[in-house]
């Protein structure tokens, strides 16, 4: 990021090859700047993976649904 390094949650290999990297939120860090800046790094490092690479930026409420969405979308 522009003041720190990014080291996410927790970083997967799924069983079809596809890398997926998701990073948590508690709800008092949702609305940060350093939160934004980091959804902003993984959106761009999962278009270009070309499908690779799948980035998710979760909190408590959502987080299976958003894993598993994303899983599935491809």
């Amino acid at each position: 990021t522009s003041t720190d390094r990014f080291y996410p949650d927790f970083v997967a290999t799924l069983n079809d090859g596809r890398v997926l990297i998701v990073e948590y939120k508690g709800q008092l860090w949702t609305d940060t700047p350093d939160t934004e800046e980091k959804t902003i790094i993984g959106q761009i490092y999962e278009a270009r993976s070309k499908g690779r690479c799948l980035f998710r930026l979760v909190g408590k409420s959502d987080f299976e649904s958003q894993i598993l969405d994303a899983i599935r979308a491809a």
